[in-house]
């Protein structure tokens, strides 16, 4: 199957994987690499040196610079911004851009905010309205602005607290690594 591009978009690459729907107003630089079965909705800006996987849904009003890499089946929500410049200045421009890494299976909540230069670790969650300012580990929960690290959450999206027990349900957990196991 091929991709789908909107003929309102503005699509430089040709790095585009099958079965990827690029929406309208959307701008994509030459060298920016996307995966297959990705959806990039409208009013989005994706930079050249860019890289997403595959299964990455991106909202609208996304922008992403120089140095952003998005793992496999990532979640990026509704006006999330991305900075690569930790001091940035009109016309002047660092030697490189910090690198920042979304791993596999994390979300990033609506208008939320990610400093230049972080991993968010797999299957962690930032909630919406966040402004992270440094690396977060796998299968933790942050939120807040500063975001602080809230709780856990596991494969199957359940919300833990602090102490490792699911909200709804008050089943105990405990970690294995990074993630979280039901007792």
């Amino acid at each position: 199957m091929e991709n789908k591009i909107h003929p309102l978009s503005d699509v430089l690459s040709d790095k585009i994987g099958e079965n990827t729907y690029v929406w309208q107003f959307t701008v994509i630089l030459a060298d920016a690499v996307i995966g297959n079965n990705c959806n990039i909705n409208c009013n989005c800006f994706i930079e050249n040196n860019v890289l997403i996987g595959n299964n990455v849904t991106i909202k609208s009003g996304v922008q992403l610079w120089d140095g952003v890499e998005i793992r496999d089946n990532v979640f990026v929500g509704p006006n999330v911004t991305f900075t690569n410049d930790l001091v940035p200045r009109s016309k002047i421009y660092p030697a490189s851009f910090q690198k920042t890494l979304l791993m596999e299976f994390c979300s990033i909540g609506a208008n939320s905010t990610l400093v230049a230069g972080i991993q968010v670790g797999e299957f962690a969650f930032v909630g919406a309205g966040s402004v992270l300012t440094k690396s977060i580990a796998p299968y933790t929960v942050w939120y807040g602005n500063p975001a602080i690290h809230r709780g856990y959450i596991t494969e199957s999206s359940q919300l833990l607290d602090l102490k490792l027990v699911d909200k709804i349900t008050g089943e105990q957990y405990f970690l294995d690594g990074f993630k979280p196991i039901k007792k």
